[in-house]
């Protein structure tokens, strides 16, 4: 098995309250490799982070961090003004908030995930980027980090010593010169099939260890099996990169 046929397939989980959201990022948890946690500072709570690290690791998927800026209201996709000492501390408590938890559920956390407006601030800001990847320094050098290809998320990685991998979209529209196209324009999230032919075209570029789901996309869980399916179909193991 070459390094171009294994890929990780991630999603975006406890983003969602009560039992009818635990249970459908629970369908989604079951047909991807990876769950990104949501750590309470863009959404989740205590329950949340509790049931879906039980739920991961019941089905043997890796577990990690979804950390953001404090934002509930802005669920946060705001892109918010931080000192990096602040935003290193409120990065640090989000790790080990989620890494108590999914050890209660007898799992671990292997990576992180900026959420959000952090994930894109930081793929282009040196400070916010150094500020990420020194957090999860501080906490455990062991634990992978999640970013663009090419971006300063993952040269803050490599300069702390951080394993990175480059992370793709299946579901989001990109722009000619590989960002994402916003939110708020036209074409920013694709239908099932456009998400099913892009992530075909994302792990045969080789560029990409890990694809995400988002698990506000409409049929995110039947997304995630279709693309997971394709995949599959194409020759790739789905494999978890932490």
């Amino acid at each position: 098995m070459t390094p171009a046929s294994v890929i990780d397939l991630n999603a975006d989980v406890g983003e969602r309250p009560g039992a009818v959201g635990v249970a459908a990022d629970a369908e989604i948890v079951a047909a991807v490799s990876s769950a990104n946690v949501a750590c309470g500072f863009h959404a989740g709570d205590a329950r949340t982070m509790r049931e879906l690290c039980e739920t991961a690791v019941a089905k043997r998927k890796q577990i990690g961090a979804h950390v953001s800026y404090l934002d509930r209201d802005g669920f946060g996709r705001r892109d918010l003004e931080v000192e990096p000492d602040r935003l290193r501390d409120q990065i640090i408590q989000q790790i080990r908030a989620l890494q108590i938890t999914a050890g209660a559920a007898g799992g671990d956390v292997g990576y992180v995930k900026p959420h959000g407006a952090l994930y894109h601030r930081a793929a282009i800001d040196p400070l916010y980027a150094g500020a990420v990847a020194s957090a999860i320094a501080s906490v455990d050098r062991g634990l992978k980090l999640l970013g663009p290809p090419g971006s300063q998320l993952l040269a803050a990685a490599a300069a702390q010593g951080l394993e990175g991998f480059a992370e793709g979209f299946p579901d989001r529209g990109y722009r000619d010169d590989g960002t994402l196209v916003l939110r708020s324009e036209p074409g920013a999230v694709l239908d099932r099939r456009a998400a099913v032919n892009q992530a075909q075209r994302l792990a045969n570029s080789g560029i990409f260890r890990s694809l995400c789901i988002h698990s506000d996309s409409p049929g995110a869980a039947e997304l995630a099996i279709a693309v997971r399916n394709r995949l599959i179909g194409d020759g790739f193991e789905i494999r978890p990169f932490s």
